[in-house]
């Protein structure tokens, strides 16, 4: 019985791993929200969604929207919080750290939930 017990703590240990950073094919890093992934030099955690004012996917809109968050960014020893606007970039370090795309549209017919968001950035240094 004791034996046993070393191989669950493994097995549910690897279970609880953090899962590696999703790539679009584009080069474009994908993070949730929580999730740390490193995009070019800094390292971007997702925290909050401040507004999500985009267009419904089934609705004609005069404004196509903006979704605005508040991210913890990291580059070396030193961490901020910063709000990023989708499409729009902010000096970081030595580059430009831009919000690039948010995942899935917004629809009419369903509400997205946090855990629904998935947000792209891509770094220029």
């Amino acid at each position: 019985m004791k034996m046993i017990f070393p191989l669950y703590a493994v097995v549910l240990l690897a279970a609880c791993a953090t899962l590696p950073a999703e790539a679009a094919s584009d080069g474009t890093t994908i993070a949730r929200f929580g999730q740390t992934v490193r995009v070019g030099g800094p390292r971007v955690t997702p925290l909050r969604l401040l507004s999500d004012s985009r267009c419904p996917m089934e609705a004609r809109c005069v404004w196509a929207g903006e979704v605005r968050i508040l991210a913890r960014i990291g580059t070396g020893r030193e961490t901020a919080t910063r709000e990023l606007t989708l499409g729009k970039s902010v000096a970081v370090a030595d580059g430009q750290l831009e919000l690039d795309s948010v995942m899935p549209p917004r629809s009419i017919q369903r509400q997205l939930r946090m855990r629904d968001y998935r947000f792209g950035f891509r770094f220029s240094g």
